[in-house]
């Protein structure tokens, strides 16, 4: 049932009707929630359910959803974009059952999805598991475009995943700057199994170098084998291209905002250059500060390049940053080694 849903997803209107909670924490990308109880109410019934009975709970789920049928029907109708719709609930049980039946009773076609949300979670890992997918891992030094590069080649007819823009956190101690609040590791998961499923499976799947983990979201173990497993590519600019990339990205952020980024290195940095670095921001010499934390970053990636197990790394130097012509380059090199690379697949 999942496999069939997810293969005709975009022909139904998907509801999810568990709580508030329940759909913030992780939900089927693409659903509407449209919640059965409240959080409040579905801790209610299960209190009842313990304590009591299962009748008497399921007595009290009466009680408070009879007066809100109608406006679960509203809701619906305000949704909807068609007659055809899905439902779902944790496991397919009581909830996407019973407002299968309401909607019904108003005139949809419904389904519900076996097994429900837990269902639709195993799916996705188990495909994480099984599912080899051909990527091409784009990788280079802070300040090197690479997610605007990654933009530059869709818009030329490659296939891409934006981790970070998945994340929301370019990955960074300065990741989470201008940037809305992360989801969480399940939903994170769900929104890259969404992405990469919409993709043709045969053909090259660029990805950003990262590492595993992504602010507060950790890339799943499945996934994550095939990033280390898959051809890197490693670009580089001149330093002076970098900085400035990095002053036009980061300097109208706000000073604090800057400041609370280095706290996350300060460590890292030593007291010494922190210090100097929260001076600089403090007599808004943001060049200053910028570079310092280049030149960290820069430390740091030459560590991991040295120990990249990728089994094909090439390093491709470009002089200018212009990401339509590097995005060119890219495919071209691609396409002159498509038969060497493919083998490491």
């Amino acid at each position: 049932m999942i496999n069939d849903f997810l293969n005709n997803s975009d022909s139904h209107c998907l509801i999810d009707v568990r709580t508030p909670a329940e759909f913030q924490q992780g939900h089927i990308p693409g659903a509407v929630n449209i919640p059965l109880f409240s959080n409040e109410e579905r801790e209610q019934v299960g209190t009842s359910f313990k304590q009591d009975s299962p009748r008497d709970a399921f007595l009290l789920g009466l009680d408070l959803v009879g007066t809100k049928m109608a406006t679960y029907i509203r809701q619906l109708d305000k949704v909807s974009t068609g007659n055809s719709i899905v439902c779902y609930c944790w496991r397919g049980g009581q909830r996407s059952q019973s407002m299968s039946w309401l909607f019904e009773k108003a005139g949809y076609v419904v389904q519900y999805i076996e097994g429900g949300y837990k269902a639709y979670r195993n799916y996705i890992r188990s495909a994480f598991e099984s599912q080899k997918y051909p990527l091409i891992v784009l990788g280079g030094r802070t300040g090197c475009g690479k997610s605007e590069i990654l933009r530059a080649l869709e818009s030329q007819g490659q296939q891409m995943i934006d981790l970070e823009e998945l994340a929301h956190h370019k990955g960074s101690a300065f990741g989470a700057i201008n940037e809305p609040d992360q989801p969480s590791i399940e939903h994170f998961e769900n929104k890259l199994y969404y992405e990469i499923n919409k993709l043709n499976h045969n053909d090259w799947i660029w990805v950003e170098n990262e590492s595993r983990l992504i602010g507060s979201v950790h890339i799943y173990e499945g996934f994550w084998n095939q990033l280390k497993e898959a051809p890197l590519i490693y670009i580089d600019f001149p330093v002076k291209e970098r900085f400035d990339y990095i002053l036009r990205t980061y300097g109208n952020y706000p000073i604090e905002d800057l400041k609370a980024s280095f706290d996350r290195v300060k460590k890292r940095l030593g007291p010494n250059l922190y210090k100097n670095a929260i001076e600089a921001l403090n007599d808004n010499d943001l060049p200053g500060a910028t570079q310092i934390a280049l030149d960290y970053y820069d430390k740091s990636y030459n560590y991991m390049l040295e120990r990249n197990d990728a089994p094909e790394i090439k390093l491709i130097n470009f002089d200018k940053m212009n990401f339509q012509e590097n995005a060119k380059v890219l495919i071209q090199y691609l396409c002159e080694n498509i038969d060497s690379v493919k083998s490491e697949q």
